[in-house]
């Protein structure tokens, strides 16, 4: 193969493997864009907020499935190969997106609703929980030398064409649609275009070929040596989950809770909150494979903590100038320097934790410390945010959430580094 025929062959793999992950956040972000309409219409309690909380919890509550599938599915991968597990994934994506498009709502068939739609949620959850380490471990065994952080971040990058088409979306649909029309039934809408790109996305990542390096291994650990293997190497993902939880609750934060935050809490038009998500998509689009190329020359570790200490001393100061007269363009350069943020230090986070994980559980192991993070932290980081501001009164409490991620995450990387030093010098001793 020539160089230019190899060249286009890791382009193609790179395009195939991240299309059902384009899928698996587009579901997530749809969600969030529209849970305000969604909580009326499986969650009708009277109460706004209540509502709103509601959904949003139903939100988290995916994320609370993804260690589960982070160690079922990782497990699967490791033993199975990466293009098998991956098939499957989109395939129980595809499965939740399609009952939540499809759900009558509770005027229809009453506690039914919410308890089906809590189910198709835990579902995408299963999937999502391997999805992003399936995606960035099988870009890490293909990359080529040198590059390893340059491919890895178009794992988020192919996340960031998903905010970018969700915006859009939610932008057409507010100038064809009255607002009523969207909370009553247009909100479906993007969850069936969701469901008819599945079998195109299915034929494609059919097209994807095994990783050399895992078809050159012999070891093909069973699901108890995974689960024995992660046991061994428990300390290294907890600090890898910790280390997570900053980009995680980033990403939640500028994306899927921003068009709720402009619009019900800082009092900005809908098309203005979802023309900032669009363009905090095509941000983050443009400087996460710049920022993996960056941390292949500066290193990991130096772009990790500078973005981290950015984070702990922006964050509230950033929100609270926004929520003191908001405006679109103070919402705009609020959400482009926190895209900024994000973009910096997940450009080298992600590739990073493929890094430090032990090569026969990579992928359950890296799944499972992103999962936890997302869980617990970023997953609810919409309600979460939701509730602070309702309990204090204060709207700009969500940047305290941030800078309180930036400083967990920091801490971790300094031990992370540490921890993957010794067991480094360990190896070549």
């Amino acid at each position: 193969m020539t160089t230019s025929d190899g060249r286009k062959g890791q382009v193609k793999s790179v395009f195939i493997v991240s299309s059902g992950n384009f899928l698996e956040m587009y579901d997530f972000m749809v969600f969030g864009y529209y849970a305000k309409a969604i909580g009326s219409t499986f969650f009708p309690v009277g109460n706004e907020y209540a509502s709103l909380l509601l959904s949003l919890m139903t939100f988290g509550a995916g994320f609370l499935m993804r260690p589960v599938g982070a160690l079922l599915l990782g497990a699967y991968i490791d033993r199975h190969g990466r293009r098998r597990g991956l098939l499957l994934t989109l395939a129980l994506m595809g499965l939740g997106t399609l009952s939540i498009a499809c759900m009558p709502g509770y005027a229809e068939i009453g506690i039914m609703a919410p308890l089906l739609i809590l189910l198709g949620r835990l579902v995408q959850g299963l999937s999502a929980g391997v999805e992003v380490g399936g995606v960035s471990v099988y870009l890490s065994e293909i990359a080529t030398p040198g590059n390893r952080g340059f491919y890895v971040a178009w794992q988020s990058a192919s996340q960031q064409m998903a905010v970018v088409f969700a915006a859009l979306l939610g932008l057409l649909l507010n100038t064809m649609l009255p607002v009523e029309a969207i909370n009553d039934w247009g909100w479906r809408i993007p969850f069936f275009i969701g469901s008819a790109l599945i079998p195109f996305l299915f034929v494609i990542r059919r097209l994807l070929q095994e990783t050399a390096e895992f078809e050159a291994r012999k070891d093909r650990p069973t699901a108890r040596q995974v689960f024995a293997s992660v046991g061994q190497n428990l300390p290294t993902i907890l600090l890898g989950s910790l280390m997570a939880v900053m980009t995680t609750v980033f990403f939640y934060m500028i994306t899927a809770y921003t068009p709720t935050y402009g619009n019900s809490v800082l009092s900005l038009s809908a098309t203005s909150a979802m023309l900032v998500t669009l363009c905090v998509g095509l941000t983050n689009f443009t400087l996460l494979p710049v920022m993996g190329a960056l941390s292949d020359r500066v290193g990991r570790q130096p772009l990790l903590l500078t973005c981290a200490f950015l984070a702990i001393v922006s964050g509230y100061p950033a929100l609270n100038w926004l929520a003191d007269g908001p405006t679109f363009a103070k919402l705009l350069t609020v959400e482009l320097w926190l895209a900024f943020v994000y973009a910096g230090y997940n450009g080298a986070m992600i590739v990073y934790l493929t890094e430090v994980m032990p090569a026969r559980v990579r992928t359950a192991g890296f799944s499972l410390a992103y999962s936890v993070a997302t869980a617990v932290f970023g997953g609810f980081t919409p309600a979460l945010s939701t509730y602070l501001i309702a309990e204090t009164g204060d709207p700009a409490m969500p940047g305290a959430w941030l800078s309180a991620a930036g400083a967990i995450s920091f801490v971790a990387t300094l031990l992370l580094s540490r921890t993957a030093a010794r067991r480094a010098a360990l190896t070549t001793a």
